[in-house]
Parts: structure tokens; sequence; C-alpha cells
């Protein structure tokens, strides 16, 4: 394969990126100064090396910021032990926490499920959220809801309802609420572009 069409086609893989708009990026890059592209290759393979996965949340972090295998936010004792959000991605995560408007814990699915897809579990954290659920109830931290905060899209919302199918009756045995983000987020809607007031608006009327 061409070496254009090949950067081009690894391009396309990423998320937002059209088979055009990666063509464009492709010769943006073969335009950038030889320091650029070694400096962004350094970057990307550093990245791979230094970041890690909180062992609650699941969130991508630098590894220096883990204590314990845990993050600043699930190693907080300050943050709400009542309330549980799940997210899609880390990027959704980072939205609301930069709102302000949520002081519980997170756990981050790391994708969302195709509406056709049989077999969720291998798109989404599932068996990793059932062992986080089970040991939150096992170590009586008071879980009373879980907010399922996802893109108000086709497959955010069946990445939603996989999740609700999957946790009702645990939910039910331990009296946990099972809570969806409210009005406040349209139609269409990523978690990644709502502002602020927005996001509080969703979480105020969550039902």
């Amino acid at each position: 394969m061409d070496p254009i069409d090949h950067l081009s086609k690894l391009l396309n893989d990423l998320p937002g990126i059209g088979p055009r708009q990666a063509k464009r990026l492709a010769y943006a890059l073969i335009l950038k100064p030889r320091e650029y592209t070694e400096d962004l290759s350094r970057m990307i393979q550093e990245v791979k090396r230094e970041i890690s996965n909180c062992s609650s949340c699941f969130r991508f972090i630098s590894k220096k910021n883990l204590v314990g295998g845990l993050c600043s936010i699930c190693r907080n004792p300050e943050r709400d032990q009542n309330q549980l959000m799940i997210v899609c991605r880390d990027i959704d995560m980072q939205s609301v926490e930069k709102s302000g408007v949520f002081k519980g814990n997170y756990f981050v699915l790391g994708g969302s499920v195709p509406v056709l897809d049989k077999n969720p579990e291998q798109m989404i954290r599932l068996r990793e959220l059932e062992h986080f659920l089970k040991n939150k109830v096992d170590d009586k931290t008071g879980l009373e809801e879980i907010i399922l905060a996802y893109n108000q899209t086709a497959e955010g919302e069946h990445t939603a309802r996989v999740i609700e199918e999957k946790f009702q009756d645990f939910a039910k045995e331990h009296n946990i609420k099972i809570s969806h983000l409210g009005r406040g987020l349209s139609t269409g809607t990523e978690l990644e572009y709502s502002d602020n007031e927005t996001l509080r608006n969703a979480l105020r009327n969550r039902g």
C-alpha cells in the first residue's frame, strides 16, 4: 500500500475522522518539518508508556498520578460515596468533572455498544463494572444511586439499556436507584460538547 494511503487509513480509524479529513491530515503531516513529526511520534509512544488505568474507575491517567493504583478522584474521601456516574469515555468524565456539577464517583465503560452488537461484554467493561459494584456493596460504602450518563444518540441509549438490563436485579436487591440524565441534553448531543449549564440541568432533571 502507498505510504500516504496507509497513513490516511490509520488516521481514518480515529473517531470523528472521515476519509477526506484523514487524507488532508496525512498531507498536512507530510508538509510539517521533520522535527515536528519526530516529536509527534515520540509523544505518541511516550503516552502509551506513561498512561495507565485507575484500578477503580478505569479512567486513563499518568502513572505518576496514581497512588495505590487509584486516581485522585477515587481516593478522595470527600467525594459523595452515595452516587456513581457511569460514562462511556474518559472525555465524557472530563467534561462532567470540569463542569463541577457532580461530586460523586465515576466508572468509565471504555466505549459504547453498537445497536446490533450481540456481545456487549467485548465492547465495554461489563465484567469490571460488575466486580466494581459488588465491591461497593461489600464495602458498605452506602451506594444509593447509579447515574447513566450517555450520549443522546442511538448507540448511547442502547448502551444505557444494556447496563440497566444487566444490573436492574442487582440494583433492586440492594435498593440502588438507576437514573438517567434528564432534559437539558437534546437528541444527538454528546457529553463531550455539552456546556456546564446543559450538564447541570441534565443532572438536576435526571430520573
